[in-house]
């Protein structure tokens, strides 16, 4: 148990909640809200999108 609560603390640290800033340049931006997918979550995208390099930035609730 206690290398579980080691691991956890380096989580914390590693990945904080303070909002960032990023620059991003591409050439269209979708916004959209994940949906339930079994143990996970979904974003449909267009087809036209297949085979495309995409990021995604968590935005948080607003």
């Amino acid at each position: 148990m206690a290398n579980a609560d080691a691991k956890n603390k380096v989580f914390k640290k590693k990945y904080s909640r303070n909002r960032v800033k990023f620059e991003i340049y591409g050439e269209e931006l979708i916004e959209k809200t994940v949906n339930a997918s079994g143990n996970s979550g979904r974003v449909y995208l267009p087809p036209e999108w297949i085979g495309t390099k995409v990021k995604v930035v968590r935005c948080g609730s607003e």
